[in-house]
């Protein structure tokens, strides 16, 4: 595989990422989206929260200055107040920030993937950088999709192939069972 295509499939498993969340947060209510399970488990708002602070840290001057950006207050990205008591400002932070990731991603060349940046002082090949992000979205959006999985329970539409339905879904794909 070639460092061009490395960044195009980056960027569409990120899309991937993006729209298999947002399929999960569209099943479920405004108030279970900002509902949390415990004390110590974070609502879908608050991981949405974070997302959107991560992405707005890591991406904004990508190639030009440290990750972790001095405008960045982790600790308040898991706390819910003011404007983000709307799901609607949390979603526009949302979309902020894969916006950033986004283009952040698409100005990249081939040969940018071996420079080297810098997250919390700590130096990344961008290559690395670009995954350590697309691993940390990637679990992030596992909890969304979970946690909206839950909410939704009995109304619940499959993202993927329905529990039960893999011969289903193989005899429509292929025509067969147990294609190779």
């Amino acid at each position: 595989m070639n460092s061009q295509h490395y960044l195009k499939d980056t960027i569409l498993q990120l899309r991937k990422y993006k729209e298999m969340a947002e399929k999960a947060m569209a099943q479920i209510s405004d108030n279970d989206f900002f509902t949390e399970l415990s004390d110590i488990d974070n609502s879908l708002a608050i991981i949405v929260k974070h997302m959107a602070g991560n992405m707005r840290s890591r991406w904004r001057d990508f190639l030009t200055s440290d990750g972790e950006k001095d405008d960045r207050h982790l600790d308040t990205e898991f706390e819910i107040y003011g404007s983000d008591s709307s799901k609607e400002s949390l979603m526009q932070k949302w979309e902020d920030g894969w916006e950033l990731c986004f283009e952040a991603i698409e100005l990249l060349n081939p040969e940018d993937l071996e420079k080297t940046i810098y997250i919390r002082g700590e130096a990344h090949s961008v290559l690395e950088a670009i995954n350590r992000q697309l691993t940390h979205y990637a679990y992030h959006v596992g909890q969304i999709v979970y946690l909206a999985r839950h909410f939704a329970g009995a109304n619940w539409k499959s993202l993927s192939i329905p529990k039960g339905e893999s011969d289903s879904f193989n005899i429509s794909k292929f025509g067969e069972i147990g294609k190779e």
